[in-house]
């Protein structure tokens, strides 16, 4: 200002960053970069006078004159000291403000002339600056009733200032404000201006700390109030028990304890329960933890642990529910009563693990049901089809949102009861994926040396399954995994013969059809010639879910009729069996009409039962090509091979040409080419029918057989001897070849099928064209 005195010198410059000094101010701050060093090192050889400005980004390492402000304070050092690191703590005393002039010196450190603000004596005080003076102590003293961060003692101290410039400066450097607002305090070189903008300053902080002042009374408030409301619950509990008035969360602790007392839990359990409740009991009741506390505990709970239903130890009553429910399945019903024989005489026995092995609709998974029944026993049931994930059978970790134990343990609190008979249905259908093996989970539960202790991921305590009686389906062996399967006692469940699902259809299918049709017996009469016809022509499987399809549609065409003719009584006849269920379907081969040459009768398993097969042969001349064709499979292919180089080696005994095999292509094909066969019961059909086309001798029309060729003409077993020796019966065939091996199959072939038929057993190829080949003698003879 004009009638302020200035002076000017030239002094070494520190800029500082996001520190503001102010004359009459006494502080520390400390030096760390190499100009400032070098600046403070110049003031200490000189009279330690120093000048210090603010940068104006306090992120800049490097600041240029454009960096700091112009107006700073000079100051004078106090107290210099070193500090780890080479850096340098410095104490100064602020003694006036001043503004550069020009910046004289740059390296290595800054050096500038300012121009000094001169001493307020003798300026003087007027009435104005008087009343300013007063009215900035009262805002400053409002301030600091308010901020309650100045002490008392500051207050008193400034009050004592009578120069209004220094009154400004100690009152700005006590007060919390942005580098900004202190360089406008810092830039007011007049002290009447610096008042004025102080006090403007002082009035806006005030404002704020009002506004925070009210914002923190209501938070107070709120937090007073959550407090209040525990003081009062904390209260209402000391009420409560003095009444004797449990209610609410207390009261559902002591229900989680004395529900704990009754179950009489295994020790383990026991103690880690009681350790869940205890931590509940600490627990606020909304808070999210105690909502997954109270479902595991509910689960513990809730699981049947010494709870387990009586066996039915009578063997005759068991034989009876066994044999009203399932017609046939001989060999399960023998293992069911065979356990509880020995459980009469064994109390504690673990359970047995059966698999039941079968093609679909052979009544797998209902005779679990009946071995439940006849057990007296509760039945759970869980579809393995699909389940590709690991936690499905163990469960998950209480870790996880939304966990749930497995569905071995869901299954086992469905039940009620520690020894269900439990169905793992469709265990040949298990998959595997990233999230694990449920194969390998499995293997935990039906191992009967482990399932005592079996742990689920969500319990994290041992369940004993050992007095579960575990029954595993499937409908083949080749996908069950090994070790799984080492597991289990495999029944085999086959299929039905011709005769068996007649007894099926006339007891249980028929009769249950009727019922869900609402008619009566009397308004429905089908003979027995009907439903064989329907088994044969319009169903091929090996059990009997279609033929009840089947069934169900002659039924339900039945009852239209009854209500379109208005009549009560529907009779369904061979003869009209096609305006029921249409055209038949199916077809099976008969026996050949004649006996001829090259072709021979062979029989073969599929999964729907046995079927005859008819194997063609035909030689043309050519350069020894052998020729398969009807979707041959590679083991089919291989017999057919080895026939030929079995025929090769007794060319002389069948007396053929020593060239045959070069001058001649065979052709061997099977009709219905569009059905894939493989296997190895066609080996001695298919080189019977070779040797015939070469020696041009016929075979028997009513002779079929089957059984694997080696290449010294040996007949080795086949399987599905059942099946395939009711085909041959069905075809009309009067005389079977079966291998030697396999005598001990024919026990499962029904009494009345074999009295129909002869059933001849040949270890040798030369046996089986003695009975086969029709020499020509013999058609001489005829």
């Amino acid at each position: 200002m004009e009638d302020q005195k200035t002076k000017k010198e030239v002094l070494p410059l520190i800029p500082l960053r996001g520190l503001s000094v102010f004359p009459y101010m006494v502080l520390h701050f400390d030096v760390g970069r190499e100009k400032s060093i070098n600046a403070l090192e110049d003031a200490m050889v000189n009279d330690q006078l120093i000048f210090l400005t603010t940068q104006k980004e306090a992120e800049t390492d490097l600041p240029t004159a454009e960096d700091f402000y112009e107006v700073g304070t000079i100051a004078k050092i106090k107290q210099m000291l070193k500090l780890p690191g080479d850096a340098i703590r410095v104490l100064v005393e602020g003694i006036s403000r001043a503004r550069i002039v020009q910046l004289t010196q740059e390296e290595p450190f800054f050096k500038a002339e300012v121009e000094e603000e001169m001493s307020e004596e003798g300026l003087e005080i007027d009435k104005e600056l008087e009343a300013l003076m007063r009215t900035v102590l009262d805002a400053f003293e409002n301030y600091v009733s308010i901020s309650n961060r100045i002490s008392p003692e500051i207050l008193m101290s400034v009050t004592a200032i009578e120069e209004p410039g220094r009154l400004a400066d100690v009152i700005s450097s006590h007060m919390l404000l942005k580098i900004e607002q202190k360089q406008e305090i810092l830039e007011a070189f007049h002290p009447k201006d610096r008042l004025e903008v102080l006090y403007r300053l002082l009035l806006r902080e005030i404002e704020i700390l009002e506004i925070e002042r009210e914002i923190n009374a209501k938070v107070k408030k709120q937090i007073n109030k959550v407090q209040k409301e525990y003081y009062l619950k904390e209260q209402l509990k000391v009420i409560q028990e003095e009444l004797g008035d449990h209610g609410g969360f207390d009261d559902e602790i002591e229900n989680y304890r004395d529900r704990i007392k009754k179950a009489k839990l295994p020790k383990k359990v026991e103690e880690k329960v009681i350790k869940e409740v205890d931590r509940l009991s600490r627990l606020s009741p909304g808070s999210a933890e105690s909502g997954v506390i109270r479902t595991y505990v509910d689960w513990i709970l809730d699981l049947p642990w010494n709870k387990q239903t009586k066996d039915r130890l009578d063997i005759k009553i068991a034989k009876e529910i066994l044999d009203e429910d399932h017609y046939g399945l001989k060999k399960v019903k023998e293992r069911i009563l065979e356990y509880l024989a020995i459980r009469q005489l064994a109390k504690e026995m673990k359970g047995p693990i059966i698999c039941l092995v079968g093609p679909p609709g052979v009544g797998k998974t209902s005779i679990a049901k009946s071995i439940a029944r006849s057990l007296n026993r509760n039945f759970v049931r869980m579809s393995l089809g699909g389940v590709r994930d690991e936690a499905e059978i163990r469960g998950h970790r209480r870790t996880y949102i939304g966990a749930i134990p497995g569905r071995v343990i869901s299954a086992i609190k469905e039940a009620g009861s520690k020894n269900p008979v439990f169905l793992f249905d469709e265990i040949d259908k298990l998959t595997s994926d990233f999230r694990g093996d449920p194969a390998a989970a499995l293997l935990e539960t039906l191992d009967p040396e482990q399932n005592k202790d079996f742990t689920d991921h969500y319990l994290e305590v041992p369940f004993d399954l050992s007095k579960v009686m575990f029954i595993t389906t499937a409908n083949s062996l080749g996908t069950i995994p090994r070790p799984l399967l080492d597991r289990m006692e495999v029944i085999d469940v086959s299929g039905y013969t011709e005769e068996e699902k007649l007894v099926i259809a006339q007891k249980y299918l028929l009769p249950k059809q009727i019922k869900e049709h609402a008619m009566t017996p009397e308004n429905l009469q089908i003979s027995e010639q009907v439903i064989r016809d329907v088994i044969n022509y319009y169903t091929r499987e090996s059990g009997v879910r279609n033929l009840e399809r089947q069934l169900a549609t002659i039924c339900r065409k039945a009852v239209r009729r009854m209500l379109e003719e208005k009549t009560k009584v529907v009779r369904i006849q061979p003869g009209n069996l096609k305006n029921y269920l249409g055209i038949p379907r199916f077809r099976y081969e008969k026996a050949q009409e004649k006996n001829e040459v090259g072709i021979a009768t062979g029989l073969a398993w599929t999964v729907v039962g046995g079927d005859t097969l008819s194997i063609e042969v035909i030689t043309m001349k050519g350069n020894g090509k052998l020729v398969l064709t009807g979707q041959l499979g590679d083991v089919m292919k291989e017999s057919a091979r080895a026939g030929i180089s079995y025929i090769r080696s007794k060319m002389e005994e069948l007396k053929l040409q020593d060239d045959f095999y070069q001058a001649l292509d065979i052709h061997i094909h099977i009709p219905e080419g569009a059905i894939p066969k493989d296997g190895p019961s066609a080996g001695i059909t298919m080189a019977t029918a070779v040797i015939s086309a070469l020696t041009n001798m016929p075979i028997h029309r009513e002779i079929a057989m089957t059984g694997e060729i080696t290449l010294r003409g040996r007949v080795l077993p086949v399987g599905g001897i059942k099946e395939k020796v009711l085909a041959a019966n069905r075809a009309g065939i009067k005389k079977v070849l079966l291998p030697v091996l396999n005598q001990k199959d024919v026990e499962e072939i029904p009494e009345n099928v074999r009295k129909k038929l002869e059933l001849v057993f040949v270890e040798h190829m030369d046996q089986v064209l003695e009975h086969t080949l029709i020499r020509k003698e013999e058609v001489n003879e005829n």
